[in-house]
């Protein structure tokens, strides 16, 4: 799939880190749309679906059934071409970018930690490249305690380039001085956190899936190390966001990142999800479903608080009228998509992982079909969004009403 792509000397000038943002948007995409193969087709004895199982599966299934096969592995398809090349295009632009006054002076803010987007996108690749490769390549499922160790490879050096950044950052502001708590008025220090959780979950996914205890448990310590460092990390940029925010009003372009919490909490979740299922799986300490299920809600619960919140933010300041469907631009409206992918990704354990296993609700009823529903809508929602978004921050990089960068304050 081709997709055009501006390039121009002012492209350059105008060019931020968060553009990274639109690559990692794609990439949660394909994780979306691989739910529906995750919870609706039959894997036995596989904690995810192949491309064995799904074609075992086609040749029995319903129309209905194939229908959702058919989209799901199209939606995988292209926006795993689209994550790809918005990668390919961001490091382009970065590598160009990098050496400009515009770089440079973003070294020394708060803004700094806008290159965390850049190992977060990365992760997010190793996550995406997992389920293209499970899904369209046969027998590559039946070498995945080959792949294993390499993914964990993988995960490590995307966290090491991502906590040299940070400590980059965490230890000029520290040492030097220069952090500007009045310009923090948003949740865009937060970054870091989201970064580290989506180290924190390749990792829990090699945890969870490995028959190897020793992979395992090497992959469970890295997940925990990297989670653990993320919620602590995202706590402190809450309550530092928060303060801020109370006493200076929330920053227009960055207004978005209140929803950064839902992401985050699904990343976390997923994770924290899968270590438990590890343990279950490779040491007989067993997860009842009953747990499982006040795990997820509860979590759950914190995520429609925040999707509430920012959401009554953003209408107010008419965020939406100007900067997706209106002709202001800014790279922080990336922001965006996330969280609709993450609330859409969450709730599909919330379902099935949850209600299904305590058997309230049984797969595929009219109950089962109306709670997805809504879920349906917020996936085309978002995936329409992510197209504006594309069309004003990708195609038309260089314009006139470009914004010159987003501070992350």
């Amino acid at each position: 799939m081709e997709i055009p792509m501006a390039h121009s000397k002012s492209a350059v000038s105008v060019y931020s880190p968060l553009q990274f943002l639109g690559s990692l948007g794609a990439g949660g995409l394909v994780v979306s749309f691989f739910m529906y193969l995750m919870w609706m087709t039959p894997h036995k004895g596989q904690p995810i679906p192949s491309f064995a199982t799904i074609a075992d599966t086609w040749q029995t299934a319903s129309i209905p059934m194939m229908v959702t096969i058919a989209v799901a592995m199209a939606g995988i398809a292209v926006f795993a071409a689209v994550h790809l090349r918005l990668l390919a295009w961001n490091i382009s632009r970065y590598r160009e970018w990098a050496s400009s006054q515009q770089a440079r002076a973003l070294a020394k803010s708060n803004a700094e930690s806008q290159l965390m987007a850049i190992p977060l996108t990365l992760a997010m690749t190793v996550n995406a490249m997992f389920i293209v490769g499970a899904v369209f390549v046969p027998g590559l499922w039946e070498m995945a305690e080959v792949l294993f160790p390499l993914a964990l490879i993988a995960f490590a050096a995307v966290g090491v380039y991502a906590t040299r950044i940070f400590l980059r950052f965490f230890t000029r502001v520290v040492t030097e001085g220069g952090f500007e708590c009045s310009r923090n008025n948003s949740l865009a220090q937060m970054l870091p956190a989201f970064a580290f959780a989506m180290v924190g979950v390749g990792f829990s996914a090699s945890a969870a899936m490995s028959h190897n205890a020793a992979l395992s448990a090497t992959a469970w310590i890295g997940a925990s190390v990297f989670t653990v460092a993320a919620i602590l990390l995202g706590l402190i940029a809450l309550v530092m966001g928060f303060r801020a925010m109370m006493e200076h009003t929330v920053a227009e372009e960055t207004a978005p990142t209140l929803w950064i919490v839902i992401p985050i909490v699904t990343v976390v979740g997923i994770s924290l999800y899968r270590l438990n299922m590890a343990l279950a799986h490779n040491f007989g300490a067993e997860w009842h479903p009953a747990s499982v299920f006040g795990f997820l809600v509860t979590l759950f619960s914190i995520q429609l608080l925040y999707a509430a919140l920012g959401y009554a933010v953003l209408r107010k300041q008419g965020y939406f009228a100007r900067y997706v469907s209106g002709t202001e631009r800014s790279p922080g409206s990336w922001a965006l998509i996330c969280p609709g992918v993450a609330l859409f990704v969450f709730a599909n354990f919330v379902i099935n992982a949850g209600l299904v296993k305590i058997g309230v609700l049984a797969k595929f009823s009219v109950s089962y079909l109306a709670l997805y529903a809504p879920l349906v809508v917020l996936q085309i929602v978002t995936v329409v969004i992510f197209f504006k978004l594309y069309m004003k921050l990708v195609r038309q990089n260089g314009t006139q009403h470009a914004t010159q960068h987003l501070p992350a304050e």
